[in-house]
């Protein structure tokens, strides 16, 4: 008989998220996944001065704002048919780069390494940095009090299959404290050339804010090689232990296979070529991309507004007690077809497409020393992999783009808001592909539509029943123990969801934050 299970909330991801899981003989059988939030940025976006945009939509998320700048601009460039000038472009990839290295460094080690290190061997710990011997003595007193709630997210934990090997344990709880001093490093390198992190003032339309000095471009650079030493000491390694540790999980949360990227860190001006090649990759074949093969479909979401609407047309009516639907997650497909995006799409697009050897050839050596082919990249390990390489390749890649910048040349282009425009702006945020659509009437925002990375991989079922990605991909997940469903939530964080951009403010009679139910 199938038993359901409820995680309600799932932790360590941003925003609130839950899964309803039905397992069957031991495995995931069924999924629903939910976005228990309304927010409706693009209610509010509405009657707006255009150029407000790059600043309200960075609210979106505080994880994520320079993605949403990103977007926003490249959306507002294209309404003003203008394009920045060389360094306006370069400096917009560096702050992108900043917030790269910052979201995947944060997210293996403070949010997922949780998943499978054992934060109780430190007790075993018999060395003499401070740091460790503080985290020791703090674990020893919870674990000796028994109540285990004050010492979240270590503990209380699931009773999981984590790593046994002490000192590897040891190694990754010293690596999660410097992993904290590599995040706040590349906030500093984004606020060198965006004034300001969270919610950067130097994107703006046209380029950026920011003038480049030898000063600048040296103090970037010597915070990017200390972060470049840590992924290469410890990140990749630890990434690699971990896999070695747990090769099953290069086999579970598949999912659909169908991946999307829009591209990003743009090499010419106007945006046409980009570092990261975008794509649609469906049933094993890549496409060109297509953004007008994008639709977002509502029939299992709390909305009242047409289905299937292209986001030139997308429209935000809220309908909480809406029949059938269980998420304000929206069902965006492409082709009609569900796409997972994120590190996973955006590098095996770029490595099939062949266009970037560095990134096929680091791909290839990677899976070969680990004894596998390109089809394990599509799995659990698979995307955390796919963000390790991913950050080594863009750090690489960023030390050579702020080199190219010029002391003294112009960092944006003038322009005028049209009366009457429209515009869309394709970039990736950390979690995957990220699009905003604006349309300009009497010099205002008449309609602004933003498809989130979340939106894709944390949708619903759309109007025909098929799954979302997340969904899917827990499909046949083992479960050891229904009462420690500790596989479950490994999948979920695997995607890095980000519910604060996936949905579209909180009844507080409901805001109810409950433990998993077991039913």
């Amino acid at each position: 008989m199938a038993k359901k299970v409820v995680i309600d909330p799932i932790t360590r991801i941003e925003g609130h998220y839950s899964i309803e899981i039905e397992v069957e003989n031991g495995k995931i059988k069924d999924a629903w996944a939910r976005g228990d939030m309304f927010r409706g940025w693009e209610i509010i976006l509405k009657e707006r001065d255009p150029q407000d945009a790059i600043n309200v939509t960075q609210r979106i998320c505080g994880v994520c704002p320079v993605a949403h700048a990103m977007a926003s601009a490249r959306a507002l460039d294209a309404a003003f048919h203008i394009v920045p000038p060389d360094n306006g472009r370069i400096i917009r990839n560096l702050i992108a780069a900043g917030n790269l290295l910052h979201s995947h460094i944060l997210h293996f080690y403070n949010l997922v390494a949780l998943d499978y290190v054992d934060i109780t061997a430190i007790l075993d710990y018999k060395g003499n940095d401070p740091t460790m011997n503080n985290i020791k003595e703090w674990v020893k007193n919870e674990v000796k009090s028994g109540r285990n709630t004050a010492a979240a997210p270590f503990l209380p934990r699931y009773k999981g299959d984590y790593i046994k090997d002490k000192d590897l344990n040891l190694t990754a709880i010293n690596h999660y404290v410097k992993a904290f001093e590599m995040a706040r490093t590349a906030q500093e390198m984004i606020a060198i050339w965006g004034g300001k992190m969270p919610h950067v003032t130097g994107i703006v339309p046209g380029g950026v804010a920011e003038n480049v000095t030898a000063e600048k471009i040296a103090s970037y650079l010597y915070r990017l090689r200390k972060i470049k030493d840590f992924i290469d000491t410890c990140y990749i390694p630890d990434v690699t232990a971990v896999a070695k540790a747990y090769p099953r999980w290069f086999k579970i949360g598949a999912g659909y296979k169908n991946l999307l990227a829009y591209g990003i860190f743009e090499l010419n001006n106007e945006g046409t070529q980009t570092y990261h090649i975008p794509g649609a990759f469906i049933d094993g074949k890549l496409e060109n991309l297509d953004q007008k093969n994008i639709k977002e479909e509502v029939f299992y979401a709390k909305y009242s507004s047409p289905t299937g609407l292209h986001p030139f047309e997308g429209e935000t009516v809220p309908d909480p007690n809406k029949p059938n639907a269980y998420t304000w997650v929206k069902a965006p497909r492409y082709s009609s077809k569900p796409m997972e995006v994120g590190p996973l799409a955006r590098m095996v697009i770029t490595h099939v497409s062949g266009k970037r050897s560095e990134v096929s050839n680091l791909v290839r050596d990677t899976l070969k020393s680990l004894g596998l082919d390109v089809s394990a990249l599509f799995s659990v390990l698979g995307r955390h992999a796919c963000r390790a390489l991913e950050l080594k390749i863009i750090a690489d890649e960023a030390e050579k783009w702020l080199l190219e910048l010029k002391p003294d040349q112009p960092v944006n282009t003038k322009y005028e808001v049209p009366k009457e425009s429209e515009g869309f702006g394709l970039t990736e945020a950390q979690r995957g592909a990220l699009g905003h659509w604006i349309k300009i009437k009497d010099h205002k925002i008449e309609r602004y539509q933003c498809v989130v990375p979340s939106t894709w991989n944390c949708g619903p079922r759309d109007d025909k029943g098929i799954r979302g990605v997340i969904e899917e991909a827990l499909i046949g997940t083992p479960i050891a123990d229904p009462e420690n469903p500790i596989e479950a939530v490994r999948v979920v964080r695997s995607f890095d969801p980000c519910l604060a951009c996936a949905i579209h403010v909180i009844d507080p009679k409901t805001n109810e934050i409950r433990k998993f139910k077991v039913a």
